[in-house]
């Protein structure tokens, strides 16, 4: 729940993160609550704008500008009833109990719009925060195009999230690698393999490595990481994190002619936010804030894979070190880290449905708190 200034206008969301499962993308629903006296005659509207941030405001000098403020859509709230005739569980408990004055209403994000994710700013922190950050607007005016005042409206932070069923990724990767050595025949080879292709956020890896020296060349250590990769569509730019990783001699040294096998255990966490860049979700000072989900990608018309905004994607990376004159061999072997979809959270569930009578005795245990206090990365919760 959030109020504006003026306390004419009262906007309810029963959650602010709105699921995108690569084909479909959850409508922003919730009520609006206003008095027909303060409106003479004016309409109420609802603005989604988005915001990408990819750089410090506090760097931003001689006109250059580090965002960009994108305009989605505004959309006229009927008053009310919902003009799709159909609403949502908790839309229906809060109509009955805030009366005839309440309306709820529905906004459908456009199918291309980019998911919500933050980068951290570093150690010296930032005003604003970096990423791609969602914000709804619900003000009153005569006409949409009209600039909202601060006093009759109310703004709300929302995000787009994804979450991945665990039977879309069914494989199991697994890549190759080897190394030629300048006068000496023979070469390194090195096989890695995953399980399987999905993991969920605080799900241990577990990658076998498999390492056939055919060389006269002998391995002294073994590191293994994992790796965030983030391309920053706005800019066209490219960079990499590690958010988890080892080093071990464990079977080391691997002599010429030798074989070694070994399955580790590797944990991506988010213990080193502090990393500028790191792409998370959530605010950056939410004490379980976790990595920033891979980028499920969605294929338009013509079958291609496109995405906006900041895409993310995760490897596991192998280097076996063969000293400073050998070098490395490194290899790369992607995968994907998603959320599970909630319990209870399926399609039917969050659908809207017809609207009943029978909802007067629910509504009464309605509970509702001011929206200033619920922390983003906790509000996927349906059971209100």
């Amino acid at each position: 729940m959030s109020v504006s200034p003026a306390g004419k206008i009262t906007v309810y969301l029963g959650r602010r993160d709105f699921v995108d499962n690569a084909n479909t993308t959850e409508p922003i629903d919730g009520v609006v609550l206003c008095d027909n006296d303060y409106l003479r005659g004016r309409k109420i509207y609802a603005q989604v704008n988005v915001t990408y941030r990819v750089g410090r405001e506090e760097d931003e000098v001689m006109g250059l500008h580090f965002s960009k403020e994108l305009h989605l859509l505004t959309q006229e709230i009927s008053l009310g009833k919902c003009p799709e005739g159909k609403v949502t569980e908790v839309q229906e408990r809060l109509v009955n109990k805030l009366g005839p004055n309440a309306s709820p209403f529905f906004i459908h994000l456009p199918e291309t719009t980019p998911c919500s994710v933050q980068l951290h700013p570093g150690a010296e922190g930032t005003a604003k925060p970096l990423g791609i950050i969602y914000e709804l607007k619900v003000f009153v005016a005569e006409e949409p195009s009209e600039k909202p005042h601060r006093r009759n409206s109310v703004t709300l932070a929302v995000r787009k999230v994804q979450y991945c069923p665990s039977d879309r990724y069914s494989r199991q990767p697994s890549t190759m690698a080897n190394k030629g050595f300048t006068f000496s025949s023979g070469k390194l080879n090195m096989e890695v393999s995953l399980d399987k292709e999905l993991y969920y956020h605080g799900e241990q890896i577990q990658p076998q490595v498999a390492v056939t020296n055919n060389s006269k060349k002998t391995v002294k250590n073994i590191k293994c990481s994992v790796v965030q990769h983030i391309e920053v569509t706005m800019t066209n730019t490219q960079f990499e994190r590690e958010v988890a990783g080892f080093e071990t001699k464990e079977g080391c040294p691997i002599t010429p002619q030798c074989h070694f096998k070994k399955l580790f255990t590797i944990l991506p966490h988010v213990n080193n936010k502090n990393k500028f860049g790191i792409a998370l979700d959530g605010k950056v000072k939410d004490t379980d804030a976790n990595l920033a989900s891979s980028t499920l990608m969605r294929e338009d018309e013509n079958g291609q894979q496109d995405a906006l905004g900041i895409v993310v994607s995760y490897s596991l990376r192998v280097r076996l070190y063969c000293g400073a004159i050998a070098g490395e061999l490194l290899t790369d072997l992607p995968f994907k880290l998603v959320h599970p979809q909630p319990a209870g959270a399926t399609q039917a569930s969050l659908a809207p449905k017809a609207v009943t009578t029978n909802a007067k005795n629910d509504a009464e245990g309605l509970e509702v708190e001011e929206f200033s206090n619920l922390r983003r990365g906790m509000s996927v919760d349906d059971n209100l």
